[in-house]
């Protein structure tokens, strides 16, 4: 089992580290999401926003990243692959919970549309 560290030693280049900085700048002035250098899945999440932007910029950053790094290429290759498997619905490019999407698809019972039909006015029910 390798380690984190042994796995990003590609960090270790200036290089690297200058593209990867520039990509988590983006990502923080689009998305507002602050990424870590010492986060678990730091390359997937990488991945993702790349995916979801809007900027030019940081697509051809990222892309750039991905020639330089072969790793980061089989990466967003298990990430797409993942995501393919699972179909979520999305808004505006989030995720959204799974528990609205169930909400969504079953039907009211009877007595959810009985109550929802009581009109009360004045503490009397009027329909």
């Amino acid at each position: 089992m390798t380690s984190l560290a042994s796995e990003r030693s590609w960090l270790l280049d200036p290089g690297l580290l200058k593209l990867v900085h520039q990509c988590r700048r983006l990502i923080h002035t689009e998305f507002g999401v602050k990424l870590h250098l010492t986060e678990e899945h730091l390359e997937r999440q990488l991945a993702d926003y790349a995916r979801k932007t809007r900027s030019s910029h940081l697509v051809r950053t990222w892309e750039s990243l991905k020639e330089q790094v072969p790793q980061l290429k089989m990466e967003e290759e298990n990430a797409e692959a993942e995501q393919s498997e699972s179909p979520k619905r999305m808004y505006r490019g989030q995720v959204i919970a799974d528990s609205a999407a169930d909400t969504s698809t079953t039907e009211p019972s009877p007595e959810a549309l009985a109550r929802k039909k009581k009109i009360i006015y004045r503490g009397q029910v009027v329909g």
